[in-house]
């Protein structure tokens, strides 16, 4: 293992793709600039306004936070490699690199579970809300968004950094855990009990979270307010749910039966569905949806406005 110095991967793009590097780089530099100006802009928003420190706009400001770090795993690096004829990334940042990309989205799915509890004791438990939703348990939800990914994925690389590879061709756009597990030269049933577990434990989330939403679907049949309250606050975590979950699916649809088959641009579509559009949507998703967001956004975009037509005295 000590002699692994480059492990190899193919940016499977279009058949064009070198023939347009050029395009490809524009374009891909834009949606990462949106990235991070949509997940910026919500992040510094609900910083600056007191109004906004309230649970469930921490946890949005998270979910953000989540977003930009997720994306600066792929991006950069994906950006540098257009415009190169190789695509070569080390033994150790292709480890750091899954490593960040999966801890990404392991948090984004716990994020959401936060959230719906969230939502789940706003709704069902008004009375109670304060006295649950302390200072004190809002970090310790921080803290389970964060430590259970990096836990889970932490031990999933360790397992995989043991293993003698016969091959150093990942057929990706980035790397990931599962791919390197497939180059072993040894069986890899501890690697694949191990996934079986952590997969199971995420399993458990989901559970909660339709547990969380039969109550509230509940709650919202006896009264109006409470209707009033799922559409405006529980809406956006329900679009962000399944647009994730829609890109989780894509994701291991390529990582476990994707084929050569598959036209180039769908197997780019599955692979970098879980890296677009997360964390460009859930930004505009809560804007939008999020009256005291979106009043407060529009607010500070009109008020510099004001300030550049204003004219300057001498």
């Amino acid at each position: 293992m000590d002699n692994i110095s480059y492990v190899i991967f193919t940016v499977s793009g279009p058949k064009d793709f070198k023939a347009n590097k050029y395009v490809y780089f524009a374009f891909t530099i834009m949606v990462y600039f949106l990235i991070i100006l949509f997940n910026l802009t919500l992040i510094v928003t609900i910083i600056r306004e007191r109004a906004l420190h309230e649970p469930m706009y921490i946890f949005l400001c998270n979910l953000c936070f989540n977003g930009l770090y997720g994306t600066a795993g792929f991006y950069p690096k994906f950006i540098s490699d257009i415009l190169h004829e190789t695509y070569v990334i080390s033994y150790t940042w292709c480890f750091l690199q899954a490593f960040v990309i999966y801890t990404s989205s392991m948090c984004e799915y716990t994020t959401l579970v936060v959230m719906a509890y969230d939502r789940y004791v706003a709704i069902c438990k008004p009375l109670e809300y304060h006295s649950i939703m302390t200072t004190r348990a809002i970090v310790k939800l921080l803290v389970f968004c964060w430590v259970f990914p990096f836990i889970a994925m932490s031990n999933a690389i360790v397992l995989a950094s043991r293993l003698p590879l016969c091959g150093f061709h990942i057929d990706r756009l980035y790397c990931d855990n599962w791919s390197v597990v497939k180059l072993s030269c040894v069986p890899t049933t501890t690697n694949n009990i191990y996934g079986f577990v952590v997969i199971m434990l995420f399993m458990a989330h989901a559970v909660f979270i339709v547990y969380s939403y039969m109550k509230l679907v509940h709650a919202c049949q006896k009264s109006k307010e409470n209707k009033n309250k799922f559409m405006q606050t529980c809406m956006p975590h329900l679009l962000s749910l399944i647009n994730f979950t829609i890109a989780v699916l894509f994701d291991v649809m390529f990582s476990r039966y994707g084929s050569r088959d598959f036209p180039n641009s769908v197997r780019d579509f599955l692979q970098l569905e879980i890296l677009l559009f997360p964390p460009l949507f859930d930004p505009v998703i809560y804007g939008l949806k999020l009256t005291e967001i979106r009043k407060r956004v529009l607010q500070k975009h009109k008020e510099r406005k004001i300030n550049v037509s204003r004219p300057k005295r001498n």
